[in-house]
């Protein structure tokens, strides 16, 4: 693998640090700027939300310039929303910087998932988009339990001032190891746009949003869940997210050794078993082993699926891939939205902490699903193609449609 991708995963290892460690600062936060927990907790979802819309508007800014450059001007614009949360005097300003920050996420991904794809060989797309995106699950293993450690011991603050330095290395990386690829010849935004037309881009970014959403069903509501339900102590909550992240690299590595191969299967084995994990994590809940088993399978099974998904966006959109490939990552982070909401309202109906894995479950299922039409329209198109490709006589086929 290209050097470069070690720069790509720098990047995304400070990126996927900022998204998550806050979920573990909030007391903190919310104390030093005198404001409740719920307020606090603004400040993920504004990060969320700064996602999804920054993933197309930033790509869309950026299809003027070459790939590089604009992969530098995002990192660029994560230090600047991290110093800002760093620094910020009130809590509006610490809010503005997280959103800063998440402007940059999904176009990251989103054009570094391009860049990687084009540095490898075609058989080795998916392992090379997997690279980029160990960063990102390493975080979780890594990053985060060391961020909050220093926000808990030292200040919330000096967590925000790493990882902007995590920022600007990231941004060093890519000026010296990430090759100078302009950006393709002849694609223009409404060629962009145009990939959207795609009923296979938008059948691959809802299994994102389903499958994903299976996931942070679950995992939003682990802390009640654990300390409620399994009589685990808060203090092994942040053991058990470790426990997690290490499921999160496994099922991302295995994603990307086998979605060159067998991409679709891997999609219907992934799903599938995220599916049946989490419906049986509703019992398996009430046992602190089995519990624990369960957060690592989830990790695992969940981001087994996000090299395949990220690849079989690029594949469907290859003509115009950039935009598609950005929106796609927005649509991981509306599946968390989409989960966590479904996952409060089942809590606060009196269902039990518990409940939110059955949303997950169902929501993994009907990723299956989608996964399954998907296949079924895509042997349908290539089996007109291979009529068409054999030539068969245009009297047949009219007299065929006639009938």
């Amino acid at each position: 693998m290209p050097l470069a991708l070690l720069a790509l995963a720098i990047g995304a290892f400070g990126i996927g640090t900022t998204e998550f460690v806050i979920m573990g600062l909030l007391p903190e936060v919310a104390g030093t700027f005198d404001v409740s927990i719920p307020t606090a907790g603004y400040l993920v979802s504004g990060y969320a939300l700064g996602v999804m819309l920054g993933a197309p508007l930033m790509t869309i800014l950026g299809t003027k310039i070459s790939r590089k450059r604009m992969l530098m001007l995002l990192m660029g614009l994560f230090i600047v929303g991290n110093v800002l949360s760093a620094v910020a005097p009130v809590f509006g300003l610490m809010l503005a910087g997280r959103v800063v920050a998440s402007l940059a996420h999904g176009a990251f991904f989103g054009i570094g998932s391009v860049v990687a794809a084009d540095l490898v060989a075609p058989e080795k797309k998916a392992g090379a988009i997997a690279m980029m995106f160990t960063g990102l699950t390493v975080a979780n293993v890594v990053g985060v339990p060391i961020g909050t450690l220093i926000g808990q011991q030292v200040s919330w603050r000096a967590t925000f001032f790493v990882v902007a330095a995590l920022g600007v290395l990231g941004l060093l990386g890519v000026a010296k190891l990430v090759p100078d690829m302009p950006k393709a010849e002849g694609v223009r935004l409404r060629h962009e746009i145009a990939a959207f037309r795609n009923v296979q881009v938008l059948l691959a970014m809802a299994m994102t949003v389903l499958g994903f959403g299976g996931v942070f069903a679950a995992i939003t509501y682990i802390t009640p869940m654990m300390t409620n339900v399994a009589g685990y102590a808060d203090t092994s909550v942040t053991w058990l997210l470790v426990l997690f992240g290490l499921g999160m690299v496994t099922g991302n590595l295995i994603g990307g050794r086998f979605a060159d191969r067998a991409l679709m299967p891997l999609l219907y084995v992934s799903l599938s078993g995220l599916a049946l994990v989490l419906a049986l994590f509703t019992m398996a809940a009430h046992d602190k082993t089995a519990s624990a088993a369960m957060i690592f399978l989830i990790g695992a099974l969940g981001f087994a699926t996000v090299p395949p998904l990220q690849k079989r966006v690029l594949d469907q959109a290859a003509g115009a891939p950039t935009l598609a490939s950005a929106v796609n990552i927005g649509a991981f982070n509306l599946g968390n939205a989409l989960s966590a909401w479904l996952g409060g309202i089942v809590i606060a109906a009196g269902l039990g902490y518990t409940a939110p894995n059955w949303v997950g479950a169902v929501l993994a299922a009907a990723a299956v699903v989608l996964a399954i039409v998907s296949s079924a329209l895509e042997r349908r198109t290539n089996a007109g193609s291979r009529i068409v490709a054999g030539g068969v006589p245009e009297p047949v086929r009219a007299s065929a449609v006639h009938h």
